[in-house]
């Protein structure tokens, strides 16, 4: 299973649109999100993300270049997986809970929590309006472009996100995590995680296959 430290820094005051150069500032290195697990899905887009830790939650960093970009998602809470997706999975504690954070590519989020895939408890639309969001493609909604495109995404997102845990603060601390790529309903639809997943039919929620993340 991968390992990755994570750096923490005090929340810059600045828009999220400026959150990519000042990670550049920083020195803070892109990992890939580059495992293709599924034969029958080889399409392998460029992707990759980086992480940090601020007083009150994360700020995420994905960037992508596809043959073809879609976000029909309708609203927070939509199916964004079928859109041009990335997606943040973790296990903030040791009782088997999961939540999956999904972010289609104009900032449109999913989150949700439980032990399986089929027993998901989807968030308080009180949570969801938390995460902050920035997308390099504008936050409109649009059918499916063809043609290869870049674009990125920041999210800024508070510990609270994990709702059915009192989490305020995860320095020293050690949270079991994944972070995937895909598009289900793309033209050619991939699924692409940062840590292995070695079973023979797609499936994302499998925490016993997340990486380590140190603070």
């Amino acid at each position: 299973m991968k390992n990755l430290k994570v750096n923490h820094y005090p929340f810059p005051q600045i828009a999220l649109s400026e959150i990519p150069a000042w990670l550049d500032g920083l020195h803070e290195e892109f990992h890939p999100i580059d495992t293709v697990n599924w034969a029958e899905y080889p399409y392998r887009p460029m992707a990759k993300f980086r992480i940090v830790a601020t007083p009150d939650g994360f700020l995420l960093h994905f960037r992508v270049r596809e043959e073809s970009v879609a976000a029909v998602a309708d609203g927070d809470g939509g199916k964004v997986w079928e859109d041009s997706c990335v997606e943040f999975f973790s296990s903030p504690a040791d009782d088997g809970v999961y939540y999956n954070v999904e972010c289609n590519c104009v900032g449109t989020v999913l989150v949700a929590t439980g032990k399986d895939r089929n027993a998901r408890t989807p968030a308080p639309r009180e949570v969801l309006q938390q995460i902050r969001r920035w997308s390099s493609l504008g936050r409109e909604n649009f059918d499916e472009r063809i043609g290869e495109t870049d674009w990125e995404v920041v999210l800024h997102i508070p510990y609270s996100v994990w709702f059915q845990h009192d989490i305020s603060d995860v320095n020293g601390k050690e949270i079991r995590a994944n972070f995937y790529k895909c598009g289900d309903k793309l033209q050619t639809p991939h699924f692409l995680s940062w840590n292995p997943i070695d079973i023979a039919q797609p499936d994302f929620h499998r925490p016993d296959f997340f990486g380590t993340l140190r603070f």
